[in-house]
């Protein structure tokens, strides 16, 4: 069967409906999101209204400051969540039941990944300094809904990450790889251009992107490998493709990004930040101790190196 058509034309709701009506999947679907929102939003929360119960480090670093604030880059950021809720519509729709069993394991996965990352933020949490902005509505909705408490490993990166790589791999389990090659780049243009956006919108620092490669590389190892996690860093900021463009109406495919100018040389130097940092968490991670020492160490560290 060959499958056409851009992911991003799909519904989130469709997904909703499938997941909550269809027996085989409603399981997964029901301990996911509880795992979102507990360990993320509700997490948050509870350590924002009772402070000083778990640390909090500040994870800004000077080479944010050579990437600017740019607002418009919110509609892409924002689109994270449906970024993979889009994707099971796309498979459920364009594969029936063929499709139920490598989706269902897929929202399993998305509530195993929330709760692995929260290995760090129960332990020592992290923010940055964002910018209070509101003057446009997605802005004060960040700003009501996510005390920014949760900056390493950044989860925004780690979902994006984790959905373009897991798309090949349910391509691949259908037999459909080579059909679904155009869908898999444009997910994998969807990953970078959220990736980019949470350092446009001031959501991230660049510390906090290796802190996700690396968290991804231990919760994927067989599919998002070393050289995967620099192949990705290399192509941060790069436009996409003239042949990968699409119409766009909802503004947030990666083909409708705002273009940035960024110097090559300032890419360069944050691309090498990111990749410096990246192997520096492997180097240290020891297979006898939990796979998120790196992380805290770091933060342990981080606020005293800085002074």
């Amino acid at each position: 069967m060959k499958s056409s058509g851009s992911v991003y034309s799909e519904k989130t709701g469709y997904a909703f409906r499938k997941s909550i009506f269809t027996p085989l999947l409603r399981p997964a679907f029901c301990k996911c999101v509880p795992s979102i929102m507990y360990n993320f939003f509700l997490r948050q929360w509870k350590y924002a209204f009772l402070p000083g119960r778990i640390p909090v480090t500040g994870v800004d670093h000077p080479i944010d400051k050579k990437i600017p604030f740019v607002p418009s880059w919110v509609t892409i950021y924002i689109d994270f969540a449906q970024f993979w809720i889009r994707m099971i519509s796309f498979f459920i729709r364009r594969y029936g039941r063929r499709a139920y069993i490598p989706v269902r394991d897929f929202i399993y996965s998305m509530g195993d990944l929330y709760a692995y990352a929260a290995e760090v933020y129960r332990k020592n949490l992290s923010t940055t300094k964002r910018p209070f902005y509101i003057s446009r509505p997605r802005f004060l909705m960040i700003h009501l809904l996510d005390p920014h408490l949760m900056c390493i490993p950044s989860l925004h990166v780690m979902v994006v990450i984790h959905t373009y790589k897991q798309f090949i791999a349910i391509a691949k389990k259908l037999g459909e790889e080579e059909n679904l090659k155009e869908q898999a780049q444009e997910m994998k243009q969807g990953a970078l251009a959220i990736t980019a956006a949470i350092l446009f919108v001031k959501q991230h620092s660049v510390n906090c992107i290796p802190a996700a490669l690396y968290a991804m590389t231990c919760f994927l190892p067989e599919l998002f490998t070393c050289e995967e996690a620099e192949d990705f860093t290399n192509l941060l900021f790069s436009p996409v493709p003239a042949k990968d463009k699409i119409s766009a109406k909802n503004g947030v495919h990666p083909s409708a990004a705002p273009v940035i100018n960024i110097s090559q040389e300032d890419q360069a130097l944050i691309k090498n930040h990111i990749l410096s940092l990246y192997r520096q968490f492997l180097s240290q991670k020891n297979e006898t101790k939990p796979w998120c020492e790196p992380l805290l160490k770091f933060l342990g560290t981080y606020n005293c190196e800085q002074q």
